[in-house]
């Protein structure tokens, strides 16, 4: 922890004790500069509490008694002194992922709302699509198309590959491809990927084009990736595995290969 966040921490304290226990006088006046340095760290951390829900949820008697006990190297403490900070830092990262958690189901709910009429066309597009001929459902809802049949051993997560593909929406609107003229193969690992794509890959083996389906429980769900790719998008996808990389191959990942790009994989 850095010494203003220390120094921080004490001045807290010590307006704390000074507030609930009058075991610190107050004054009326700054005299000295570190008087004004002094009240002005207590204030200002005092002020971004207040702002903060997880640091307004502290015990103020175990925060004072903590404070006390460990301004004296000497005194007996409750928890281990090193452990301090892993106990805090592993708090406030838990705060953070409820926060977290707690925005994306709000954007979900709008999303919902917002994309109601998008959402139920994509899905019906996926019923309506698998009574077609050729398509294939694994247990996941991927549905995907043989279009030629590769040979030899197919990707294993933990393998990368080279492969052509072109994808598109289910109104046929491009949003990424390197079947475009000039363009060259995209190289990712198999787990870099939307898991549609993940699945997808280890269905083929070198040489074999397929057509992918991907729902969007597979693909962004609820969440905009870019201008086109809207919430709840299914993602058509014609692939071509044209190899099989080593794992530890150096990554080669352009502008649209990794699970967070605004792409469809």
């Amino acid at each position: 922890m850095k010494l203003t966040k220390i120094l921080a921490v004490a001045a807290v304290g010590v307006s704390i004790i000074s507030c609930n226990n009058q075991q610190v006088k107050t004054k009326a006046s700054l005299d000295t500069y570190i008087d004004s340095v002094s009240y002005a760290i207590g204030l200002n951390t005092a002020v971004r509490m207040n702002m903060d829900e997880a640091a307004k949820s502290l015990n103020p008697d175990l925060y004072i008694q903590g404070y006390s006990e460990g301004r004296d190297s000497a005194n007996t403490t409750l928890i281990d002194r090193k452990d301090a900070e892993k106990i805090i830092s592993g708090y406030f990262q838990k705060v953070r992922m409820e926060q977290m958690k707690k925005r994306e189901e709000e954007m979900k709910k709008k999303a919902e709302v917002d994309f109601k009429d998008y959402k139920k066309e994509n899905e019906q597009f996926l019923v309506d699509n698998k009574t077609k001929e050729g398509v294939k459902t694994t247990a996941s809802g991927l549905q995907y198309i043989v279009v030629k049949e590769g040979a030899g051993e197919g990707p294993k997560t933990t393998d990368r590959v080279k492969v052509h593909y072109h994808g598109a929406l289910t109104d046929g609107t491009v949003f990424d491809s390197t079947m475009e003229p000039a363009k060259s193969p995209a190289e990712f690992g198999v787990t870099q990927v939307i898991k549609g794509w993940t699945e997808g890959l280890q269905l083929m083996k070198p040489g074999a084009k397929y057509k992918f389906f991907i729902p969007q429980e597979l693909a962004y769900g609820y969440q905009q990736r870019g201008p086109i790719l809207k919430p709840f998008s299914t993602l058509v996808f014609d692939v071509e595995l044209l190899e099989v990389l080593p794992a530890a191959q150096p990554a080669q990942l352009g502008a649209g290969h990794s699970k967070g790009d605004g792409h469809g994989h």
